[in-house]
């Protein structure tokens, strides 16, 4: 059986918050979990499906992959035998909401839930929007870019501690990062697992902190990272660059750095998925006897013939002038619209010739009984209709 989309499985919209992946994983798996559903033999597949999506779709690289390449790009994510609870690194989320509930289920035959380790927590990730041009877009292109965050304390080496200074170990948790808080109620007991609030976590504290960074182990500073656009991208898409946001306190990890794509707006071309469309203005002569014109293009110039009779508002096509589809699946067009120039201020030769033009359309309407404005009405029916 094909496996259903990940936003179906937890019902939650394309562009929902990691909030609202959360909320409706955490419902979820309240319902289906198996130890809940006893006589239900599909209960454990339905909360392993949850759970399968809640973990690429709460992980900014894995749903960034999932939402370009759908199920085919994560084929080696989990392994050849698909997702199995190994995988499943997000089962902490919810321990103080569930208490030991992952834990009896992740726990048996040895399989325990990982639980949060005592040391410093990560750092922030950093979201900047970059704006690109539509050549850009449809080129793709590397970028620099600047970082203003907090980077490692380059005296102590991000350790937080002076020079000859040492760690103790905390006594409120033993080292351990971690309390037990046990409450019972009604409905049994519940044992809720938080941060020790003594070392924040960290299992040691810091006997003499470093002057430089007074004992934080990081600093605020400039950095300056490439990042790879591919061609395709629009407004709103991301590119995830892995450990490039701000370092944890006293040598926790690095958080991760999004890149979110902003389109500038083009002087001469609108977008249309993957299409571009552009406006060219012709003259009364050249809609009427037809030519061959030069138009921009997002690569160059290319010419176009504009056949005889032409009325404004048409629309040729420029196969493969488009914007490459970001999946790989071919090229868009550019669709050109003709707008019929009407010249404002006449000199006084085109003045006669436009006069002379007129008697000669008055002539022929008369001849065959149709005003020119009848014909006009006429010829807008036929196109439209």
């Amino acid at each position: 059986m094909a496996k259903r989309d990940y936003y179906e499985v937890l019902g939650v919209a394309r562009d929902a918050s990691e909030a609202d992946i959360k909320a409706a994983y955490r419902k979820l798996a309240l319902k289906h979990h198996p130890d809940r559903n006893p006589d239900n033999p599909q209960a454990e597949e339905h909360f392993k499906e949850a759970s399968e999506a809640y973990e690429v779709l709460v992980d900014a690289e894995k749903r960034a992959t999932y939402d370009r390449f759908g199920h085919s790009g994560l084929d080696g994510r989990f392994g050849s035998g698909g997702f199995q609870w190994s995988d499943f690194t997000h089962a902490t989320d919810f321990e103080d909401i569930f208490g030991d509930l992952f834990g009896s289920f992740f726990g048996g035959g040895g399989r325990r839930a990982r639980r949060r380790t005592a040391g410093p927590p990560a750092g922030r990730d950093l979201k900047i929007a970059l704006a690109l041009t539509l050549e850009e877009i449809a080129a793709g292109v590397e970028k620099k870019i600047n970082l203003n965050r907090l980077q490692r304390c380059e005296a102590c080496g991000g350790s937080g501690a002076a020079a000859g200074a040492t760690k103790e170990t905390c006594s409120t948790c033993g080292g351990a990062g971690q309390v037990q808080q046990v409450a019972r109620s009604f409905f049994g007991q519940t044992v809720t697992v938080t941060a020790c609030p003594a070392c924040d976590g960290e299992g040691s504290r810091i006997t003499k902190p470093c002057e430089a960074c007074r004992g934080e182990g990081r600093v605020r500073g400039q950095a300056t990272v490439s990042v790879r656009i591919p061609p395709g991208v629009r407004s709103g898409n991301y590119i995830p660059l892995r450990g490039h946001g701000e370092v944890g306190p006293r040598g926790g990890p690095a958080g991760d750095c999004l890149v979110f794509i902003e389109e500038k707006e083009h002087e001469q071309f609108a977008r249309d998925g993957n299409d571009v469309i552009y406006r060219l203005p012709i003259s009364f002569t050249q809609a009427a006897l037809g030519d061959e014109i030069q138009v921009p293009t997002l690569t160059g110039k290319a010419r176009m013939k504009v056949p005889p009779g032409t009325q404004s508002g048409r629309v040729f096509r420029l196969r493969g002038k488009g914007i490459p589809d970001v999946d790989g699946r071919g090229v868009g067009d550019q669709l050109v619209q003709t707008v019929v120039w009407t010249p404002q201020d006449l000199g006084g030769r085109e003045r006669e010739l436009f006069e002379e033009l007129g008697n000669l359309e008055k002539k022929r309407a008369a001849s065959e009984g149709k005003s020119v404005f009848e014909k006009i009405r006429q010829a807008f029916t036929d196109s439209t209709g």
